[in-house]
């Protein structure tokens, strides 16, 4: 095992050197931009289907450590959002609840190519490469009521921060992210690269669309002292704008699945450039 250990270690401190001198020219890293689309799967999406992308922006750092390993820090902003409208179940149809939310995300990643990756070699310029990561997000689902945009979250339409419900608390608007890709990389030239990546983030929360439990109308008051309905009474259940009319949200009547968490994936093209520095090759006698 040591042994083994051991060859590991020099393979990549070997590929290393290798890869980040090339004529004099140190490879120091990169630094890059991406564009592409982000979809959401989850209680609004529970066949996965990818029918409403949208947009996504992000900038990486990453550092090459040998011709096969890199690590990569990324920053990401994208939106996220579904309608029980654009399903093929009859129940969720007449559920009619919808969601969307802007997503903040930061991740760090380790990038394994598959070939040999050598930014400026005219013959080790192209890899695929698989991807895996840990990070963290940002998230706060809104809907729309007669036009008007409701954050969800506070309303807390399961009935989370109710003395009704005391085992529901209001889910946090942060989470934990495991992004799982594949990607493609091309060196342009000796200073830019292109990269495509498709990159797939479970993660720690049930909440991106804001459903997850079941029903609970009677957790806060239904209606204004006025006799008009609550903003919390009118999104909990929007199967009124549906069919007949009657609504579907009986108390404790499945409303999410609870147990599978949300999840999101984006795809992504990217430019980089490379940060170079000099090193004075060894004179040669």
């Amino acid at each position: 095992m040591k042994k083994l250990l051991m060859s590991l270690i020099l393979f990549v401190t070997i590929s290393s050197i290798r890869a980040q001198i090339v004529d004099g020219v140190v490879q120091e890293g990169e630094i890059g931009v991406t564009l592409g689309a982000a979809h959401y799967f989850g209680d609004l999406n529970t066949n996965a289907a990818v029918n409403r992308p949208k947009p996504a922006v992000g900038v990486f750092f990453r550092k090459q450590f040998g011709e096969y390993i890199a690590a990569r820090l990324n920053v990401h902003w994208a939106q996220l959002g579904y309608s029980d409208i654009y399903s093929k179940n009859s129940y969720q149809k007449r559920r009619n609840l919808s969601f969307n939310t802007n997503i903040w995300e930061a991740t760090i990643q380790g990038d394994f190519n598959f070939m040999r990756y050598v930014p400026g070699d005219p013959y080790l310029r192209f890899t695929p490469y698989i991807t895996l990561g840990v990070g963290a997000f940002s998230f706060d689902p809104y809907a729309y009521l007669g036009g008007k945009k409701l954050y969800l979250r506070p309303l807390g339409t399961e009935g989370q921060g109710s003395s009704l419900y005391p085992g529901r608390k209001i889910y946090s608007a942060v989470a934990f992210s495991l992004p799982l890709g594949m990607g493609i990389k091309y060196s342009i030239n000796p200073n830019i690269n292109f990269t495509f990546e498709v990159a797939y983030r479970f993660t720690t929360t049930d909440y991106l669309d804001d459903v997850s439990g079941t029903y609970a109308p009677d957790a806060f008051a239904q209606t204004y002292p006025d006799g008009t309905a609550t903003v919390w009474y009118l999104l909990q259940d929007r199967s009124y704008e549906t069919g007949d009319g009657v609504r579907i949200g009986t108390k404790g009547r499945q409303r999410g699945f609870s147990s599978q968490m949300d999840a999101y994936v984006i795809a992504e093209a990217g430019i980089s450039f490379n940060l170079t520095s000099y090193k004075c090759p060894t004179a040669k006698w």
